[in-house]
């Protein structure tokens, strides 16, 4: 009897183009080169309560903009991805920081590999940071990365997470916005299928989360914490129904459970 090939997703749909046209945060990185985050990473990297002198490990590092920050921090950070061209671009940023003056020379590095088979010693980082990664992982990756992730944190680590969008939002009440949106002449903008407004989040999101699956994973891999929802920053200057709509959609239970578009978790070993 053969046994059934598990799915990956193939490293080649991750290409420069991926990184700086469509990978959220290639506006920022573009205009400051990598020096300075999007809101979205801020956001999560904030969670991490990193201090100098740590070490801190970015799990799909992407385009190396936070290994870079960590390098001004004097953090000792690196960095694994999946695909050639990233661990390409972040050994790019790395060298740009390096080079600068005035910074501290902390140990960091880059490597091309995979979020299930992290090559570092058990309980070596204060830090492991999953972000953006999650929802590119099927199930069984993500349950391998997430084990590998608690093999290489310190007793006394952490996990920091986010991904997008939020499983329940796409599910539930994208259908209920788009629908609101078409009445308001606005359909144009909003796809049947959510994942559309970014095309190649048709390809490359295999398992997008909600608050309760993710607490699940975290659990089933032996991590204790906290979950919660988020969304971005609602620039629209609207009237005072809509507003009104906003706040109950964002801040209260349940309408927030399927309204918050982002699921970020800070967790520790149990």
């Amino acid at each position: 009897m053969e046994t059934k090939q598990k799915k990956s997703l193939p490293s080649t749909l991750y290409t420069e183009e991926y990184f700086l046209t469509a990978c959220e945060g290639y506006d920022v990185f573009l205009e400051s080169e990598g020096r300075h985050l999007s809101r979205r990473l801020n956001d999560a990297f904030a969670m991490a309560e990193v201090e100098a002198g740590m070490r801190l490990l970015d799990v799909g590092c992407g385009r190396g903009e936070i290994i870079r920050h960590c390098i001004q921090m004097g953090v000792e950070a690196y960095g694994i991805d999946y695909a050639e061209v990233a661990a390409l671009m972040t050994r790019d940023v790395i060298e740009q920081e390096k080079q600068a003056e005035g910074v501290e020379q902390r140990p960091s590095g880059v490597c091309r590999s995979d979020a299930k088979f992290l090559p570092f010693p058990d309980g070596y980082f204060d830090r492991v940071l999953l972000f953006d990664v999650v929802e590119h992982l099927y199930p069984w990756e993500l349950k391998q990365a997430l084990l590998e992730s608690y093999r290489i944190l310190r007793d006394d680590g952490r996990l920091i997470i986010h991904t997008a969008p939020n499983r329940w939002y796409d599910a539930y009440a994208y259908p209920v916005v788009r629908l609101f949106r078409r009445v308001l002449g606005e359909g144009h903008k909003y796809p049947k299928d959510p994942r559309a407004i970014i095309p190649v989040n048709q390809d490359v999101h295999v398992n997008e989360q909600d608050i309760r699956s993710m607490n699940w994973n975290l659990k089933s891999a032996g991590f204790k914490g906290k979950v919660w929802l988020d969304s971005p920053p609602q620039d629209r200057e609207e009237g005072m129904v809509m507003s009104g709509l906003h706040w109950l959609a964002f801040k209260v239970p349940p309408f927030r459970w399927f309204f918050e578009r982002e699921v970020f978790a800070v967790a520790h070993k149990r």
